[in-house]
């Protein structure tokens, strides 16, 4: 992916080549800067790559975006502020016309599913930032999404917060058995959510590690005192080049 300013190109990614496995978890991991949100946009269909080829499940983003193969869940919730949670997680499925009996049946599927049960008729801005988050997870599920793309959706969250709502995040994977590709700077989240870690580079951004994580699962709190875990993360961080 290349990019052009003011006269000059900019490398964004550079002979980035992955293959994810259906079901899996896992994370695309770098510092800022080293294009992992820009590779995950590309998977999404929201950017286009200037050279390359990307597939889904076979098919083209394109293709796997018109046929509903994916839900996206970003950093920011991006939650309506005049509709209830349930009208927010409902949004897509009035896009698709699903009929309004099925789309409060997924709806409320949904709300017990993260956690929400209780809330469906607050808004947005009476709930915490974690729980905006969980709604917006809950929107990304409403379309049953074969893959589900989440872009540091818990960073702007306080450590506390972020490590609880991975526990339920890998809890709600668990049950929908989607594939997951979760992009982060944090080196301990991407050991404890994932099957695999791909460690990416800046300047150009590049491919420089794949990181196979057997931690046992289901994957618990205490998993992050195991002297595994930190021996992953040092691991990992020895991988990166040129930050």
């Amino acid at each position: 992916m290349r990019y052009r300013t003011e006269g000059s190109e900019v490398v964004a990614l550079h002979q980035v080549s992955l293959e994810v496995g259906a079901g899996e978890f896992v994370s695309l991991l770098g510092p800022s800067g080293c294009g992992k949100t820009t590779l995950l946009r590309i998977m999404a269909d929201l950017q286009q790559p200037t050279s390359g080829v990307v597939k889904i499940a076979g098919k083209s983003p394109k293709e796997a975006r018109l046929s509903q193969k994916y839900g996206i869940v970003f950093q920011s919730p991006v939650l309506y502020d005049w509709r209830t949670v349930k009208a927010n997680i409902t949004l897509p499925l009035e896009m698709m016309s699903i009929p309004k009996a099925e789309r409060n049946r997924r709806a409320d599927e949904l709300l017990e599913l993260v956690g929400l049960g209780n809330f469906s008729d607050r808004y947005p801005w009476q709930l915490s930032g974690g729980m905006q988050q969980r709604v917006a997870i809950a929107r990304a599920l409403a379309i049953r999404p074969e893959i589900l793309l989440m872009d540091e959706p818990f960073s702007a969250l306080d450590e506390f917060t972020r490590e609880r709502l991975n526990e339920e995040l890998l809890a709600i994977w668990k049950q929908i058995q989607s594939t997951v590709v979760f992009v982060t700077h944090s080196i301990p989240e991407a050991v404890f959510l994932s099957d695999r870690v791909f460690v990416l580079s800046p300047h150009p951004g590049r491919l420089s590690a794949v990181v196979d994580i057997p931690l046992p699962r289901p994957r618990t709190q205490s998993m992050r005192n195991d002297p595994e875990f930190f021996r992953l993360i040092t691991e990992i961080r020895d991988r990166f080049e040129g930050v």
